[in-house]
């Protein structure tokens, strides 16, 4: 089998499945919201150290006690920041100038993670995706697709456990350039988080 094809093939059903659930998911109420992140908050604090081990030993780069350590940050850390965030209907009414601000979701997200830190950067954009009732397809670094898979496996299924359809959140296990490429040009892509080197970004 073509690996590039094949990626490309993931990349499309992905960000099918993905606009799906976010189909549904975009109508989202703030409690279910807030319910569904607590949970994948707290699948991926509980997974913080199996997974900075295995972004360790995967990478090579750091050390897996530090990755632990951002892990949990990027997981529960950041969701206590984000806890208390209204995210869904009216978020600020201005009186004095008639004006209201309805937060209303993109859609799907495509988020690029780097090799260097791939399993809590992972966390962080699965929070603010889904705490802005959107969905997420994941492209992973080359040398990182295992962690950063597993990373988004426990807060996926941490999620649907919570009431979040299935596909909400996803992970390419097939990388290759034409694959993540496809992913961000999809026409059901309607925003794209990058963090990585300038030739990826």
């Amino acid at each position: 089998m073509d690996k590039d094809l094949a990626s490309i093939q993931e990349a499309r059903d992905l960000a099918q499945k993905a606009h799906t659930a976010w189909t549904s998911w975009g109508h989202a109420t703030q409690a279910e919201v807030d319910r569904v992140c607590a949970a994948m908050a707290e699948a991926g604090y509980q997974a913080a150290d199996r997974l900075g081990r295995l972004a360790q030993e995967e990478t090579g780069f750091g050390s897996a006690p530090h990755k632990k350590i951002k892990n949990e940050f990027g997981s529960r850390v950041v969701w206590e920041s984000l806890r208390g965030l209204k995210t869904v209907g009216v978020v600020r009414h201005d009186p004095d100038r008639r004006l209201y601000e309805i937060a209303w979701p993109m859609g799907v997200i495509v988020a690029l993670i780097p090799s260097t830190n791939p399993t809590s950067t992972a966390f962080f954009k699965a929070l603010i995706a889904v705490k802005s009732r959107n969905a997420i397809v994941f492209a992973p670094h080359p040398s990182a697709v295992r962690c950063t898979y597993e990373a988004i496996h426990a807060m996926a299924m941490a999620a649907e456990n919570a009431g979040a359809p299935k596909g909400l959140l996803s992970c390419m296990q097939q990388v290759s350039l034409p694959g993540t490429q496809e992913l961000m040009k999809h026409r059901l892509t309607a925003l794209i988080l990058a963090t990585g080197g300038s030739p990826m970004v």
